[in-house]
């Protein structure tokens, strides 16, 4: 019986195409910069997001930890919204290792920050608050929704921060997801940010790593930092062989599992027993809820669906997550609707 693994696009797994180049790939020693496949992926992934230059990553965890002790010193401030990923999931590692100060804000429905408070939020130079050096972005927001954000959103959140001082990040990890629910080019997403994290290991199924995109001499900053975390790598071409794929076949086919998403998404809403409160997927992600009178608890539907080879992703005591991706296709969002439809009627 195949597994439906609908918990994250990080259960995905290389396609052919990657495993043939990895098995081919020409590399070097990358702390010397000496691997020629590294080289041409950060190449191809700063071209990609209108910067400067690229430095190829283990995780975007790690991308955003650099981004933020690039753009900030020990003492300051980085502002982000309270359902952040840098904020939720990266073990407050900006905190613990960079020492920068999280000053948190409520995201909107639509994943943005309300520009006015975070203008209300920018400290002053008063010696007794640490001083504001960063916003962060998410996009696509997770926890929203897997909602997209505009370049519209962005610059004039950009626009907002450079005005005092501050700079802009955004955590891209689903940057191309975000691109094909706008129909515009990843790049003028985050043209107006001074730094931007994707993921490669995610929707886009390369094994492992992310690359981090700025300025040339923020990127220099950034490659002494990854040093000092342990992020620098060898002979890791083979790892950048699939990150080169992903680029070249994998960002163009996104709208597919946005698709299969809402397919998802719209049998799902006929099922008594489950609701969307975020509404409808604008991407690969959608979050439904068990209503209270619901035939069974969330925890024991989830075993139960388990039981039938199909994984799902529990948020909360009644909501769930569901993200589609390569590996899932037509087949498996039938079966997945046909198992909710008889676990919660029986």
């Amino acid at each position: 019986m195949k597994i439906i693994d609908l918990r994250s696009d990080t259960v995905t797994h290389p396609t052919p195409a990657m495993r043939e180049a990895m098995a081919a790939a020409e590399v070097g020693d990358d702390v010397f910069r000496e691997d020629p496949t590294i080289n041409r992926l950060q190449e191809m992934a700063a071209k990609r997001m209108g910067k400067e230059a690229g430095l190829f990553l283990p995780t975007g965890t790690m991308g955003n930890l650099l981004a933020v002790m690039s753009h900030c010193q020990r003492g300051e401030e980085a502002m982000m919204g309270k359902f952040g990923h840098t904020f939720l999931h990266e073990a407050g590692g900006v905190s613990a290792l960079g020492g920068v100060f999280v000053n948190t804000l409520p995201n909107q429905p639509d994943g943005t920050l309300d520009l006015d408070e975070v203008t209300a939020w920018i400290r002053s130079n008063d010696i007794h608050e640490p001083p504001s050096r960063l916003l962060i972005l998410e996009n696509t927001q997770n926890r929203c929704g897997g909602v997209p954000i505009s370049a519209e959103y962005t610059h004039r959140a950009a626009q907002l921060v450079h005005q005092h001082g501050m700079k802009l990040h955004i955590d891209g990890a689903r940057i191309f997801n975000a691109a094909a629910a706008l129909h515009v080019p990843a790049r003028e997403l985050v043209d107006a940010a001074d730094s931007v994290t994707f993921c490669l290991s995610k929707g886009l199924c390369a094994p492992v790593g992310s690359v981090l995109c700025g300025s040339a001499e923020f990127i220099e900053k950034a490659r002494r930092l990854r040093k000092m975390v342990g992020g620098g790598m060898r002979q890791a071409g083979i790892l950048a062989a699939a990150g080169i794929v992903a680029l070249e076949q994998m960002t163009e086919r996104l709208s597919e599992d946005h698709q299969r998403a809402r397919k998802l998404a719209e049998g799902l809403a006929g099922i008594k027993g489950i609701t969307l409160p975020m509404g409808m997927p604008q991407t690969n992600m959608l979050f439904p809820e068990l209503s209270l009178d619901a035939r069974v608890p969330l925890a024991t539907l989830a075993q139960e669906l388990l039981q039938q080879g199909i994984k799902i992703d529990v948020v909360s005591e009644r909501m769930f997550r569901l993200v589609t991706h390569y590996w899932i296709d037509d087949a498996d969002v039938e079966r997945t609707l046909l198992q909710f439809s008889s676990l919660l009627a029986a």
